[in-house]
């Protein structure tokens, strides 16, 4: 029996009405349309966004609604969403970014014919509006290039991933960790020995827009990345070693000053704009 599948995307007051609005309408316009499309609200959000939402849910009956009664961050929404979907398969999606229209379709046929547990793609960054393409953001593409990766950085584009929830699950699921969730998440599931890879086509639009790069850099990330850190070497996938080199590699990133943040970030992770829509 085919697998069903749960789109988990997690919103707050942050959220325009437009950018929401486009991104339900790049998910229920999949040509393999989910069973289920999650949505949990972290926190109270503006009258206009809880508009939209309830629009979205009585127009499309795979929409489900969870709010939640405070802003818990992104880790624990997260978390709350993968408890209650329903699906056994689980495909992120942020409420700023774009699936492109044959997205489920090719990660779920790729995942069940190859016997994976998880399953990223390319994704084309761009800022404002998704026909302004910035670049491409790619990752191994192997199960071996995936987790030569690991101890390095996230190795799946966590907006395009789709995984078994049965296994996500029993790994522990989502930890109340800010903007890191997904790599730790990822790193403990492929060190208990699921099977991934990603998919070298770009499948989602991802907004990079200065709110993102903001977000990565800052004193207050240092503190985020020992804890993953920690929690990397807790699951066996760094030594003490690595840890160092990373929060000294990683830590360094973080404090780069806010106006070369964006340069550094695009030099380091992105494939230009000629390149990606060749």
């Amino acid at each position: 029996m085919p697998p069903t599948v749960t789109v988990l995307m997690t919103t707050y007051h942050g959220t325009t009405v437009a950018d929401l609005e486009r991104s339900v309408a790049s998910v229920t316009g999949q040509t393999r349309p989910p069973e289920e499309f999650l949505v949990v609200v972290d926190g109270p959000v503006p009258d206009a966004l809880d508009a939209a939402l309830a629009a979205a849910a009585a127009e499309h009956p795979s929409v489900r609604v969870e709010r939640l009664p405070r802003n818990v961050g992104s880790g624990l929404a997260s978390a709350r969403g993968l408890e209650l979907a329903t699906g056994d398969l689980v495909a992120r999606h942020d409420s700023d970014d774009v699936s492109l229209p044959t997205r489920l379709e090719r990660q779920v046929r790729h995942l069940e014919e190859h016997g994976l547990d998880l399953v990223g793609s390319a994704m084309l960054e761009f800022r404002g509006d998704p026909g302004h393409v910035l670049g491409v953001r790619t990752n191994p593409a192997s199960h071996a290039a995936i987790m030569r990766r690991l101890p390095l950085n996230n190795p799946v584009n966590n907006p395009t991933s789709l995984f078994r929830r049965e296994l996500a699950l029993r790994v522990g699921g989502y930890a109340d960790l800010r903007y890191m969730q997904d790599y730790d998440l990822f790193a403990r599931m492929l060190a208990a020995g699921a099977r991934a890879e990603n998919l070298e086509e770009p499948l989602v639009l991802f907004n990079a827009g200065d709110e993102m790069i903001s977000r990565r850099g800052g004193w207050r990330m240092l503190r985020y990345e020992w804890d993953l850190q920690r929690r990397l070497r807790a699951a066996g996938v760094v030594g003490v070693p690595r840890m160092a080199v990373n929060l000294v590699v990683r830590g360094a990133f973080r404090l780069v000053p806010g106006r070369l943040l964006g340069p550094v970030y695009a030099a380091l992770f992105r494939r230009g704009a000629r390149e990606a829509t060749a």
